[in-house]
């Protein structure tokens, strides 16, 4: 599966609707990030020292097999919020900022609305 376009060139919510592809691609990044597990991955990838973090770092913070956690990291690779780098035996994670950034830039609502 390609990474996700999230927004392609897309307003915010407050000034213009999305139409109906950018609201199924917005969908499948919240629907990655609704799974606990997920969030946490991503929030450990992003606060580890560094900005990236290797699958073993993420193992030791989950009671689940390390199939289910390649699983869960796979999803957020597809939605585009995870990058990976193979080193040697190990693969490390990086976010994406730039995913980040529009949705950021996608729920930002002046304050008088």
């Amino acid at each position: 599966m390609e990474p996700l376009e999230l927004l392609e060139c897309s307003s915010p919510l407050a000034r213009e609707p999305l139409d109906v592809e950018q609201a199924a691609g917005v969908a499948r990044v919240f629907k990655a990030l609704g799974d606990p597990v997920r969030l946490r991955i991503l929030s450990i990838v992003a606060s580890h020292e560094g900005g990236e973090a290797c699958v073993c770092d993420l193992s030791a913070a989950f009671d689940l097999s390390q199939p289910t956690i390649s699983h869960h990291l796979k999803v957020l690779k597809e939605v585009g919020l995870l990058t990976s780098e193979r080193r040697a035996s190990w693969v490390y994670y990086r976010v994406v900022p730039e995913t980040l950034a529009e949705l950021s830039a996608l729920l930002s609502v002046p304050a008088t609305v």
